[in-house]
């Protein structure tokens, strides 16, 4: 696959997307990020918070080691049904259906992409559920050239939490011109 090809199962996922009227999707530049940290992590425990129509798993998926395992949850039953069987057949996926806290009996991860519940209502726990060395992506961000972090004129304190918490070096990346993600790993000890 070339560096620009997009993986099958992403299209697949789009096509789901756009059929259930889902606008929410990952963006092809967060996927590649999510492609490159689940690569990062060949055998690892590999967790995504807010499936969708489940591009960002597809992305996710590209990633994935033959010893790894990726486990995904999705409030919307019939969005998660119809996301579970763009991965049928692949029995390293797995597809939950309910709140994003049905995620914990799989940690600890080697790779989070909180897209959906944790990131904004309960951060610590989402920092908890990295295994050491683990990955955390958080995507959606809006560009902020200040220091701390401003959104609509505000400190965004959310994004604050994720940048300066002692347990993960963190960075906030652009991933296009007018949108960012945190990338963050867990380190072994807070600073």
């Amino acid at each position: 696959m070339s560096e620009r090809a997009v993986p099958a199962r992403v299209v697949a996922a789009e096509r789901l997307a756009a059929e259930a009227g889902f606008e929410k999707s990952c963006i092809p530049e967060v996927g590649r990020l999510l492609r490159t940290a689940a690569a990062a992590k060949p055998g690892g425990v590999v967790a995504e918070s807010g499936t969708g129509s489940g591009v960002g798993t597809a992305w996710l998926h590209s990633g994935l080691g033959a010893g790894a395992r990726l486990v995904t949850v999705e409030r919307d039953r019939e969005l998660a049904r119809r996301a579970a069987g763009v991965f049928a057949g692949d029995s390293r996926v797995s597809v939950l259906t309910g709140d994003w806290r049905l995620l914990e009996p799989h940690a600890p991860f080697d790779v989070f992409f909180c897209d959906g519940g944790g990131k904004r209502d309960d951060p610590r726990r989402v920092v908890e559920l990295l295994a050491p060395g683990g990955i955390l992506v958080l995507d959606d961000f809006t560009p902020s050239a200040e220091w701390p972090p401003r959104f609509e004129g505000e400190v965004d304190e959310l994004r604050l939490f994720y940048l300066t918490h002692p347990h993960l070096d963190a960075t906030e990346v652009l991933t296009t011109p007018a949108s960012s993600a945190i990338v963050a790993a867990r380190r072994q000890t807070p600073r």
